[in-house]
């Protein structure tokens, strides 16, 4: 039964129902790429200020924070995710950069703003314990190398969002994250409370390097880099057979570059490859075979392999369903199914990073139809999408920090991190050291 305050939050959400929707509907129409989300994040800037947050921005280039200090006690912070994904196909895509809210980021930051809106109010706010902080984040999708080798000379070290927040101290003061999606795996309900495993990655960026010859006068004076290259592939393709299903392994190729000019041997090709699986160690491992194929096939033609490491995403550490998390979806009646064991995301997220560093308290969430990063996605349900998750964060953060944080203090308490903000960053440089 909803206590007084708790019954505050949701008339809050709904009184702002209007704007949360606009919010989100105006963010789908102005999609824009990781670390390049300025419009998006001058906007949850501005809808934070309003709030009374104090606000910082250009946190990780694009990233907004909002924080609001109530006592001494355990800092929660609700996380939004501000980029869009390259889907060109997307009827909503942006005509000069090709990405679109295909993701469902846009219903992520409608979330947060409607929960954020709710714990405005100075009258719930007596009721917490602790601080708050509403976090929008860029980059949560893969940036491919050339623009991760661009944003390095503009100081952006690590890949991702969330990673460059760790490394810079954006979550130094954070207990508990809370994050959302929409459906990841195929859930009937329309709410799916907990995180599950979820695969991390690595990848690389190779070179091959052949030789060039005239293609029909002397070709056996060259050295074929785009033969190199399809022979490296077709022995990942044989290799996939000794991949166990419970890795969940999955290994991708894009082929950047595979010469210059039809009539000659190529004598260069570039590939991003990217490894996927369930642990740190088998990725690694199956890295380890992905790079002894280049290097066989190497050295069969006679050519050379050149790698830059491109840091990946680390997996997901499952957590159940918290108490708060599940005491609010009750509160609000919804149709909920919560992580089993053995339940697994194929994707990659660096949340995977912020699981092994606090506890992450996630779902995910319906409302939309298609295919996710497809042409066909797209939002059908305003109430289950942006309203619905607003109201399931705001309630769960309530029920963290009400009667002095007692709950988010038991999670804390009982969390065990993989990795400290130091250790993280020595790890991940220690990994993507070009050897």
């Amino acid at each position: 039964m909803l206590d007084k305050i708790e019954e505050k939050i949701l008339q809050r959400i709904d009184a702002d129902r209007e704007q949360i929707i606009s919010f989100a509907e105006d963010i789908a129409a102005h999609p824009e790429p990781g670390f390049e989300e300025i419009r998006t994040s001058q906007k949850a800037a501005q809808f934070l200020k309003n709030l009374g947050y104090e606000v910082t921005e250009h946190l990780a280039r694009t990233g907004v924070r909002g924080d609001k200090k109530i006592t001494d006690g355990p800092n929660l912070t609700v996380i939004g995710e501000l980029d869009a994904i390259g889907c060109k196909s997307h009827p909503m895509a942006d005509p000069v950069t090709g990405v679109a809210h295909a993701c469902g980021h846009h219903a992520q930051m409608a979330a947060m703003i409607g929960c954020a809106a709710a714990l405005a109010d100075p009258e719930i706010q007596r009721e917490l314990g602790g601080s708050l902080s509403f976090l929008a984040v860029p980059a949560e999708e893969y940036i491919d190398a050339d623009k991760r080798a661009r944003l390095r000379k503009e100081g952006i070290e690590f890949c991702c969002g969330k990673s460059e927040m760790i490394r810079t101290g954006v979550f130094d003061d954070t207990d508990i994250a809370l994050t959302t999606h929409v459906h990841m795996v195929p859930v009937e309900e329309d709410f799916y409370l907990g995180n599950p495993a979820c695969n991390g990655y690595s990848a690389e960026r190779v070179t091959v390097r052949g030789k060039a010859a005239h293609g029909a006068i002397d070709p056996w004076n060259g050295v074929n880099a785009l033969s190199i290259t399809t022979s490296a592939i077709q022995m990942m393709g044989l290799m996939r057979e000794t991949f166990r299903e419970e890795d969940h392994v999955r290994l991708h190729n894009v082929i950047r570059k595979a010469g210059d000019v039809i009539n000659s041997v190529p004598d260069e090709a570039v590939i991003e490859t990217k490894v996927r699986a369930a642990s740190l160690e088998k990725i690694e491992e199956i890295t380890d075979m992905v790079n002894r194929a280049y290097d066989g096939a190497a050295y069969a033609f006679g050519g050379r392999i050149e790698r830059e490491i491109l840091q990946g995403y680390m997996p997901i550490l499952p957590r159940e369903a918290d108490t708060a998390l599940l005491e609010a979806a009750e509160d609000l009646e919804l149709e909920y199914r919560t992580v089993q064991k053995g339940d697994f995301n194929n994707a990659c997220t660096d949340v995977g990073d912020l699981s092994h560093l606090m506890p992450v308290v996630n779902f995910t969430f319906k409302g939309f139809e298609g295919k996710l990063h497809g042409a066909d996605f797209r939002i059908t349900d305003p109430e289950k999408a942006y309203i619905l998750p607003a109201k399931l964060l705001a309630l769960t953060v309530y029920k963290l920090l009400r009667n002095g944080g007692e709950q988010a203090g038991k999670i804390c308490t009982e969390f065990t991190p993989v990795f400290d903000r130091e250790s993280y960053t020595a790890y991940i440089r220690k990994q993507t050291e070009q050897k």
